[in-house]
Order: C-alpha cells, then structure tokens, then sequence
C-alpha cells in the first residue's frame, strides 16, 4: 500500500516525521533511483527506496516501542553526541540500541531529570511534539528566592519570551526552605526550549533543579506503584499507551 514517505521514515524507525521531511527536502532520499519530493507517496514492498545511498528493507520493520525513562543529570538527549557526553539511548540495553530507531520524544537539557519518552514511533513523536495537541508536562522545580503571589500569577498567565508570549501555566508553591529556596510544581503545555528555565531567569528566581514528573498522564511513579528508578526505563502500561493512541487518533 502506498504512503506519503514521510511516514515510511518514520515507521522504519528511521527518523521522526518532521526530521523524516526534513531529510526529504535536502535531498537524501530516493524511490526507484529518482531523488523523492515532499509529500510523495511509495509502497514499501514494491518500490526501492534509499536513504543517503542505503536502500530499505521491507522486512526489516522493527518492532514498535514505548519507552519511559527516569533520567539522570548530566545525561543529553540527543541520539548523536559529538563529544563524550553519555546519550540517554546509552541507558538502554544492545539490543534496543542498534538498528532499532528508538530516539527521545523531545528533550529535557543535560542538568535537567525524570521523565522521558522514547520510541521509534515517528506518528507518535510528531503528535507529542505539535503545538496543536498541548500535552501538559509536570514539573518539580526548586528556585532561588519566594516567588510573591503576583510573580506566581504572571507566570501562569504567561509573559513575552523573545517576542513571543508564553501559554498559560499552572504553577503552585510546595514547599519554601529555609535557605531562601521555593519547590513549586510547574504544568505547561509547550516544548519552547528551556522555557521553564528561561521564563524563571526573566522573573527574577532562576532554576536551581528541574525534575519532569509526568507527560500527561504517563507518569514516574503511577498511583500504588514505586517511582521509576533514576537511570533506569520501563515499557509504557496498557493504559498509557490508550492515552497516546486517542492523541494520535484526535
């Protein structure tokens, strides 16, 4: 059956759909020999297509996958690393590494921690990552100082952020230390890069740690069950992979 390529990358575990169109329109990708155009469509099990000169193997479709992954500071989540940083994909056994296509679902920076999602679903990865869909993303989050009840209010009614005004938020005190330090929850609805980090900086309490408890309703420690242990993944339950299939299908 036919489909736009796009997907083809994605289901191949090749790439995530948008960088899939991204690859197509620089030109890396070619179906019976003829460089590909956005939005072509090409049956896997009939046509050769080619990435940077290396044919897919129709068969050689991996097996999905729907990962969790508690990660740890000093961790990038990224699948290519020029220097020697460790990769979030290094945390997972040979065997979910090699040829699989599994990649992060977003990002959180290197000193940040806790939830990630991993998969080699490109489907997937495109509807948690389009601004349309507005997962909300939990957060624990120490800062410098006693954000007032006017600086909490602004933040959740959003600020301008290079030129841009920032989603509402939800955001909430947990606990103030004596060290002049506030713990507050932070949900957001956007992937804007370091945006907790950069909307806290412009508000005057800089992060001090950034800890990602939950993606909607997939979570680090699920009701009645133990946390995730840090540095360690798990496969996604039954009742989490419903929640990403009705966004997928919205």
């Amino acid at each position: 059956m036919e489909q736009r390529l796009q997907k083809i990358l994605s289901q191949w575990g090749i790439a995530s759909r948008r960088k899939a169109e991204e690859m197509i329109i620089a030109g890396r990708v070619r179906v019976n020999s003829k460089t590909a155009s956005l939005g072509e469509k090409a049956n896997p099990e009939g046509d050769l297509i080619e990435v940077d000169g290396h044919p897919i193997d129709p068969g050689s479709r991996p097996q999905p996958a729907y990962l969790l992954l508690n990660k740890p500071a000093g961790v990038v989540s990224t699948c290519v690393e020029p220097g020697k940083r460790k990769k979030v994909l290094d945390l997972l056994p040979p065997q979910l590494r090699a040829g699989q296509g599994i990649h992060p679902v977003g990002r959180l920076d290197v000193e940040s921690t806790g939830a990630l999602l991993l998969t080699n679903d490109g489907q997937l990865t495109y509807c948690l990552t389009h601004p349309k869909h507005q997962v909300p993303k939990i957060y624990e989050v120490w800062v410098e100082g006693h954000p007032s009840e006017k600086i909490i209010k602004f933040w959740c009614q959003g600020i301008i952020l290079s030129g841009k005004k920032t989603l509402p938020a939800k955001v909430r005190v947990l606990e103030k230390s004596y060290a002049s330090q506030t713990l507050l929850e932070v949900v957001i609805y956007e992937g804007r890069n370091r945006l907790i980090r950069r909307v806290a900086e412009q508000l005057g309490h800089p992060v001090l740690k950034l800890h990602r408890t939950a993606i909607g309703q997939i979570k680090l420690q699920p009701p009645g069950e133990a946390i995730l242990p840090v540095g360690q993944y798990r496969n996604l339950k039954t009742s989490e992979m419903f929640f990403l299939q009705k966004l997928i299908n919205n």
